[in-house]
C-alpha cells in the first residue's frame, strides 16, 4: 500500500476526497494512524489557515458521519474475547478527534449542527454507562481491571471524551443544550461523576458540560436545581464540582462557588 507515503505529506490531508476514499480502503490500525495525524495537525503550533478549514470542515464530515454509523462498536469491548477489536480502537479515536475538532472554534460551529451526532453520543454515553455498572468490564469504574494488562486500557478515557464532547458542542448552543435535556443527558452526566481510575479528569469534564448546559439557560439550571431539592442529585458532589443550589423564595437557583475545580 502506498498510503503511508502519501499520508507523510501535506498534499494528503489536503484532499478531502482522497482522505475519504483511502480511508474506506485502510485497515483499522491504519486508519487509527491516518486520525493522529488529523489531530496532530488540528492541535499543531500552527493554527489552520483559511485555506485548511474547508478542507478541515470536509474532513469534519468524514469522521462525524463515521462515528455516528459505527460507534456502538465500542461496546465489543465489554467482552473479553474481543477486547482488542481494531474496529473498536479505530472509534475510539475518531471521538479523539472530534473532541478536538469541536474545540476549533473554525470547526465547531458546524459540528455543532451535525445530523444525529449529539443524540448518539448520549445514547453512548448511556449504553457505556450501564454496561459499566451492570457487569465488569473495560468500562466498569474499576481500577483493578487495569492490573490484567494493557489490553484493558484501551477504553482509558472514553466516557470522559463522551462528556467533554457533549461539553463542546453545548458550548452556546441552546439547541443543544435544550436536545440534552430532553434526552435526559443531564442527569446521566451527573450520575457519570464519579471516582473512576480509567477516567483521568472526569470530574473536570463532567463540571465543564454542566457549566455549558447551563450558560444562559434557566431551564437546564432549574432541572438540577429540582434533583437536588429531592435527593436525585448529591449535594456535596455538586459543590466538589462547583455548584451549590440556594433558596429564593419559591425558587431554586444554582450558582457557581468561587472554589470551582480548575479546568
Amino acid at each position: 500500500s502506498e498510503w503511508p507515503f502519501l499520508i507523510i505529506t501535506d498534499h494528503f490531508l489536503k484532499s478531502p476526497e482522497l482522505v475519504k476514499a483511502m480511508y474506506a480502503k485502510m485497515s483499522n490500525q491504519e486508519r487509527v494512524t491516518l486520525l493522529d495525524l488529523v489531530i496532530a495537525k488540528i492541535v499543531g503550533d500552527e493554527p489552520l489557515t483559511k485555506d485548511d478549514v474547508p478542507v478541515f470542515l470536509s474532513h469534519a464530515e468524514l469522521i462525524a458521519s463515521t462515528f455516528v454509523d459505527q460507534c456502538k462498536v465500542v461496546l465489543r469491548l465489554t467482552s473479553e474475547r474481543q477486547a482488542d477489536d481494531e474496529e473498536a480502537l479505530a472509534t475510539i479515536r475518531l471521538l479523539d478527534v472530534l473532541c478536538e475538532m469541536t474545540a476549533n472554534t473554525d470547526l465547531l460551529g458546524y459540528l455543532q449542527v451535525f445530523p444525529g451526532l449529539l443524540e448518539r453520543v448520549i445514547d453512548l454515553l448511556r449504553l457505556i454507562h450501564v454496561a459499566g455498572r451492570d457487569t465488569t468490564n473495560v468500562f466498569s469504574t474499576c481500577g483493578c481491571i487495569k492490573a490484567e494488562g494493557d489490553v484493558s486500557n484501551v477504553a482509558e478515557g472514553f466516557k470522559s471524551h463522551l462528556i467533554r464532547l457533549i461539553g463542546n458542542l453545548c458550548y452556546k448552543n441552546k439547541d443543544n443544550q435544550d436536545k440534552v435535556n430532553e434526552l435526559d443527558g443531564i442527569p446521566l452526566i451527573l450520575d457519570s461523576c464519579s471516582i473512576d481510575d480509567s477516567n483521568p479528569f472526569l470530574t473536570q469534564w463532567v463540571v465543564y458540560a454542566v457549566r455549558n448546559l447551563t450558560e444562559d439557560n434557566s431551564q437546564n439550571q432549574d432541572l438540577i436545581a429540582k434533583m437536588e431539592e429531592q435527593g436525585l442529585a448529591d449535594a456535596s458532589l455538586l459543590k466538589k464540582m462547583g455548584f451549590e443550589v440556594e433558596k429564593r423564595g419559591d425558587k431554586l437557583i444554582l450558582k457557581s462557588t468561587n472554589d470551582t475545580p480548575p479546568l
